[in-house]
């Protein structure tokens, strides 16, 4: 499968418990480097806020994410945050719920149940949409083959995100990941004028280079 679940766009929720106010915001999230301005955004609206208790998770396979109590006795916050992002099975999506303390103490369980509350009512008000994983390529070719190339692309239906034309051609193209290899070779036999069953994935075609870039 190369589908995933993730938030169009940020959405926001709350939970209250014997005076304690917990609030939700869920982000789309798919770099860690943006931690630090997600987490300077909400204490800059909640500077008196006790605590900013977060957890995020990227990518298909599970294995990046993150769970932080920031001062919560521990397992209290961070782990039930990244437990409603499985229950509600998204990914690339982070969830940062600030505390305001009524009074009285919750205690561990009473913690774990306000934090996941206020993570699940972000979660519930999001608009949650289905992405399709898609690696993305560089051609790079001569302008000789401009007529080739642009042709191509367009009888075959990719994906150009960017086109950046100087002393040679630059154009990025999207392709689902699934069909990244079946969707080259089309490409190529295509420029090079070949018969697809000519093509193999080593097949160089004079003038143009094909390059991953990256994954969304």
């Amino acid at each position: 499968m190369d589908t995933y679940q993730t938030l169009a766009d940020p959405s926001y929720g709350e939970f209250k418990d014997r005076g304690s106010k917990f609030q939700a915001y869920a982000f789309p999230f798919d770099d860690e480097n943006e931690l630090a301005e997600h987490l300077k955004e909400i204490k800059k609206l909640h500077p008196k806020a006790r605590h900013h208790c977060y957890a995020y998770r990227i990518g298909m396979d599970k294995t990046v994410y993150r769970a932080n109590d920031d001062g919560e006795p521990s397992g209290t916050a961070g782990k039930p945050i990244l437990g409603q992002l499985d229950s509600f099975e998204v990914t690339n999506t982070l969830i940062i719920v600030i505390r305001y303390f009524g009074g009285t103490l919750l205690g561990a369980s009473g913690l774990i149940n306000a934090y996941r509350n206020a993570a699940a009512e972000a979660l519930k008000e999001a608009d949650i949409i289905e992405k399709t994983i898609k690696d993305i390529y560089r051609l790079t070719f001569d302008y000789a083959l401009m007529s080739d190339v642009m042709n191509s692309l367009k009888k075959l239906n990719f994906e150009i995100l960017k086109q950046d034309f100087t002393d040679i051609g630059n154009i990025d193209i999207a392709i689902n990941q699934s069909e990244v290899t079946n969707s080259l070779l089309k490409l190529k036999a295509r420029i090079g004028k070949l018969h697809l069953e000519e093509v193999e994935e080593t097949t160089r075609i004079s003038g143009l280079e094909i390059n991953y870039l990256s994954t969304r």
